[in-house]
């Protein structure tokens, strides 16, 4: 209870600093930190694949990708057009909507009930990869084509 709530609070801190921060540089810094407190609740979860997963894709390659992007651009605020006010109200009445509809589609929502005991070895690669290699072995051998093919053709688009 400890660790999920320290969690917790390093991902609402940090995904506030992201939202709060004036520099986009120190904002994909607490974003990368907000996505590193969500990765350890996978672990508390005891889902192992999403956890690494989730640190190698999204810590790993998007925010490095985000900061490549922000090193690139010119940010400098003399030279950028200051935001119109009626833009700054329309985004935050959009906000309000979106929050409206969360709260209302959330209101009716139930939770399931907590088995106890339950199966302690849901989450684990081994399922995971027992799983595709069975029963979906098709679907998986298929996306890969696909994916090749996919690299294939990047490559030959970028070398014109």
């Amino acid at each position: 209870m400890i660790i999920f709530t320290v969690l917790s609070a390093i991902a609402i801190a940090s995904a506030l600093g992201v939202i709060l921060s004036k520099n986009p540089v120190n904002s994909v810094l607490c974003m990368i930190t907000c996505f590193v407190a969500i990765a350890g609740h996978y672990i508390m979860l005891n889902a192992q694949f999403l956890f690494v997963v989730h640190l190698i894709v999204y810590t790993g390659a998007i925010m490095v990708l985000f900061l490549f992007v922000l090193m690139m651009m010119n940010l400098n605020a003399d030279i950028e057009p200051q935001k119109r006010n009626w833009l700054k109200y329309a985004g935050a009445i959009s906000g309000g909507a979106l929050l409206l509809v969360l709260v209302a589609a959330l209101r009716d929502a139930s939770l399931p009930a907590i088995q106890g005991g339950g199966n302690t070895e849901i989450g684990l690669v081994e399922n995971l990869g027992k799983t595709l290699f069975t029963s979906y072995v098709v679907p998986f051998e298929l996306s890969s084509v696909l994916f090749l093919s996919a690299m294939v053709g990047a490559v030959v688009i970028g070398k014109k």
